[in-house]
């Protein structure tokens, strides 16, 4: 079966990769609700979601809540109908060394980038399985291969390969595609906040990841978009429990 532009949920969506991503979906005809710890912070990805013509639901939530996720879905369902695109891109990273990262710093990064992936994933089941339809993107990252100081920002991401393929084994029959995509160094407002941490320019950021990127540039939030579209679309439906990296450079 195959559902016409159903709508979409698009996580962490108040900037960066995550607003492009919801841009997208929009301009490809799904109306989009966009979770992100304040709705008010949406302000811009709403107003791109409606240029194109589509609904926009800005709702605050802390997707590592199960209470917070169980809420926005019930708001989701009963202002845009079933939530059939699901698209997990909620992240954030607190880097230190194993020596020096706190028991707090591990589980706050597992919480937002994997225990979300879970929850929202779980939520969204029901009505996919009653479409008999159903897309779920979740992004990942080149981290998964191994990072030093970031092993909590790795092992979220490596997780979340290994939960895309579980559910994808477990959903299939259900006409339920699971997949992930797995940016490489991507121009955002994070990567940015990376150089401020490191006390270094922007600019020697960029060069020194240029040094591993064959085909010349950073990434931007567009060619992550353009990815998670390709999965989203009712036309992938024969490609499930895939890893796809974005990283111009072979990577995995």
């Amino acid at each position: 079966m195959t559902v016409a532009h159903p709508a979409a949920i698009v996580t962490g969506a108040a900037r960066g990769i995550g607003a492009a991503i919801a841009h997208r979906l929009a301009a490809e005809g799904h109306d989009v609700a966009i979770l992100d710890l304040a709705a008010e912070a949406c302000a811009e990805t709403v107003a791109a979601v409606e240029a194109c013509g589509r609904r926009a639901l800005a709702l605050s939530c802390d997707v590592s809540n199960e209470d917070a996720v169980t809420a926005a879905l019930a708001q989701v369902e009963a202002e845009l109908g079933p939530p059939l695109v699901l698209v997990n891109n909620a992240g954030l990273i607190r880097d230190r060394t194993v020596q020096r990262m706190s028991a707090a710093e591990w589980d706050q990064v597992l919480a937002v980038n994997l225990r979300s992936v879970f929850l929202l994933s779980r939520a969204v089941l029901p009505a996919m399985r009653t479409a008999n339809y159903g897309r779920i993107v979740s992004l990942s990252s080149i981290a998964a291969l191994g990072v030093a100081g970031e092993a909590n920002y790795a092992a979220a991401k490596a997780g979340v390969q290994g939960f895309t393929r579980s559910l994808a084994l477990e959903t299939g029959r259900f006409g339920i595609t699971v997949n992930s995509v797995a940016p490489g160094f991507v121009v955002t407002e994070m990567t940015r906040a990376v150089a401020d941490r490191m006390r270094v320019p922007f600019e020697q950021l960029v060069d020194e990841a240029l040094q591993q990127i064959v085909v010349g540039r950073p990434g931007e939030p567009d060619d992550i978009a353009h990815a998670v579209a390709y999965f989203v679309d009712a036309r992938s439906s024969f490609v499930t429990g895939q890893t796809l990296y974005v990283a111009g450079a072979p990577r995995g």
